[in-house]
Parts: C-alpha cells; sequence; structure tokens
C-alpha cells in the first residue's frame, strides 16, 4: 500500500469507479453552522488531487452558509462494494472562478440552467413554480451558451486528516490515518 494518501486515494476511488453500482463519486459533506449545528448530505466529488477535494453548489445554500460561518468540513466516501470508507477532514477554500466555469460550462444544458432556476435550501411553494422559473431561464438562455451564475461555483476541502478504513472479516478492521504536519504526511493505524 502508499505512504502518500493521494495515491492511496486514487487507487481505491479507481477500483470504486470499476466496481460501485451507481454515482462512485457521491460523498456525504458534512458542516456546522456557527453555533456548531452539524448538517451532512451527499454532494458528487468533482475533482481531487494533493491541493483538495473538490465539490460544487449554489454558494447561497445552507451548506455555504454554513461553510462561509464555518470553513471546515468532513468528507466520508462510502464503498459498499469494496467494503471501504474513506474519511476526509480539512479547511474549505472557494475554487476559483476559472475553475468553477470550467466546470460549469462540462456540465449538461438542464443542468445549467437548474442552477440559474434553484434557490437551493429555500422554501419552494410548488413543483409548478420551479418548473416554470425552469422554463423562464430555458427561454432566457435558448440558443446560446449558459453562463455560471455568479452565486454558484467550487468548494476545495483541504484535508488535514485521511483516513482509510478497509473491512475485515470478524470485525478486525484496517484503519490508516495519515495527518497532514506542514508539508508532508504523519501516517498511523488506529485500532478498529
Amino acid at each position: 500500500m502508499s505512504d502518500d494518501p493521494f495515491t492511496l486515494f486514487d487507487t481505491w476511488y479507481a477500483q470504486a469507479r470499476e466496481s460501485e453500482p451507481n454515482d462512485p463519486n457521491a460523498v456525504a459533506l458534512a458542516t456546522a453552522d456557527s453555533d456548531g449545528r452539524p448538517s451532512v448530505r451527499m454532494v458528487l466529488l468533482k475533482g481531487h488531487g494533493p491541493d483538495g477535494f473538490v465539490i460544487y453548489s449554489n454558494r447561497e445554500s445552507r451548506k455555504a452558509g454554513d461553510l462561509a460561518a464555518n470553513p471546515q468540513a468532513a468528507l466520508l466516501f462510502h464503498w459498499k462494494s469494496l467494503r471501504r470508507q474513506v474519511r476526509i477532514e480539512g479547511a474549505v477554500m472557494l475554487a476559483s472562478d476559472a475553475e468553477s466555469d470550467a466546470y460549469f460550462a462540462s456540465r449538461g444544458r438542464d443542468s445549467q440552467l437548474g442552477a440559474w432556476a434553484s434557490d437551493q435550501s429555500r422554501p419552494l411553494d410548488s413543483r409548478e413554480t420551479f418548473e416554470a422559473r425552469f422554463a423562464d431561464v430555458a427561454a432566457r438562455f435558448e440558443g446560446g451558451d449558459v453562463p455560471r451564475p455568479p452565486h454558484w461555483g467550487g468548494y476545495r476541502v483541504v484535508p488535514s486528516r485521511i483516513e482509510f478504513w478497509q473491512d475485515r472479516a470478524h470485525r478486525l478492521h484496517e484503519r490508516r490515518l495519515f495527518v497532514r504536519d506542514k508539508d508532508s504526511w504523519n501516517e498511523g493505524l488506529f485500532f478498529p
């Protein structure tokens, strides 16, 4: 096994993409508001590397409010088919506008339109209201490119801790923890 957490993540992630039946990039994102109240939801990982793990969202959503007030987060990948999980904790920073623009341009048109139509995490009186807003946005951008909304972009979780958990027989699981120490990583094992 690798002693570099990013190389190990790359290996496990590649195996998950081959074995998971749905969304191997699905990850639970845990945040806490300014009062410490936690919240968790599933999001999709859209980029990763030594500089961090990237997700995208409406920057006026509840998660965005949590991250603005408390720019720390935890991620949890659970790949049931592999009987593995990866836990990541760290500081959160905004992805660059260029990075957010590039990813937004790669999305399907309806997903782009949905980003304009949705007031994510706010009350909605009826499904019809949302569908009408979607139709209005589709008409507005008909025949042209859909630009990234100013309230939408990426977040990068810069890890300070990465734990790899592997299921083993008789609950004798394996837990490898990597903890960042400035520009290097310290590694250790934990009891399951």
